[in-house]
């Protein structure tokens, strides 16, 4: 389906983003188009059925996000990642799927995916996440992230989790060595799965400024999520 015009307006004299649905259920497609148009903010430009025309028209139509199914036929939707992101290093991604693995979401992380919803998100919440990954955020679905975060401390087989990311500093070779001993801190409570009014309280600082310093360390490891630098912090990480 190519669309050239959305409710009358030409694309061209639209300021909204530019979005790509990938789908291989065409009423499924027909039905995302339906739930963006409601927003102003975004609109959609065209769609394709599987991982070979997704590449093809995401090159031809430039989008700003690419919605991406994983269970596609042919190539899945985490391992055609590198190729669009090789064609088009600047758009942005987000998978949205049925699937609740572990292992899919881990994959579609190390690939350079900007956020991993699930299909039974709500419309308002799925605008919402689309218009936060343009401002530069992640996304991850809430079921995800609290799967994510429990399998990584698991993992630790009861050490405590802040303990393990100090220790990892000591290494000359780990990649969080560059962070400042405050900015170790505001990490052990990320790893911990703490929001930052949780840390700002047991910091005895802003919420604010514990906001900043998040900033820092996920710029500092060079990741786009706070699962990503907990994985990090766990020593197992996705990227």
């Amino acid at each position: 389906m190519n669309i050239d015009v959305i409710r009358g307006e030409s694309i061209a004299t639209r300021n909204a983003f530019r979005v790509l649905v990938v789908d291989d259920h065409p009423l499924f497609r027909r039905g995302l188009t339906s739930v963006l148009a409601r927003s102003d903010e975004l609109i959609v430009i065209g769609d394709a059925g599987d991982a070979s025309e997704a590449q093809r028209r995401a090159e031809a139509l430039q989008p700003d996000l690419i919605l991406l199914d994983n269970h596609l036929p042919g190539v899945n939707g985490v391992d055609a990642l590198p190729a669009l992101r090789a064609a088009l290093p600047t758009v942005r991604i987000i998978l949205l799927t049925v699937s609740e693995d572990e292992s899919d979401l881990e994959a579609a992380l190390r690939g350079g995916a900007n956020g991993y919803l699930l299909k039974t998100t709500d419309a308002d919440t799925l605008v919402a996440s689309i218009l936060r990954v343009m401002r530069g955020e992640s996304v991850i679905a809430e079921e995800m992230t609290s799967k994510l975060v429990a399998a990584y401390r698991g993992a630790m087989a009861g050490a405590a989790v802040a303990d393990t990311a100090v220790d990892a500093l000591t290494q000359a070779s780990s990649p969080l060595s560059q962070l400042s001993p405050r900015e170790l801190d505001i990490l052990q409570g990320i790893a911990r799965g703490e929001s930052n009014k949780l840390i700002a309280r047991h910091l005895g600082i802003a919420e604010t400024t514990v906001k900043i310093h998040v900033q820092h360390v996920l710029r500092k490891l060079n990741v786009a999520s706070r699962v990503q630098a907990a994985v990090i912090a766990t020593g197992q990480p996705l990227i």
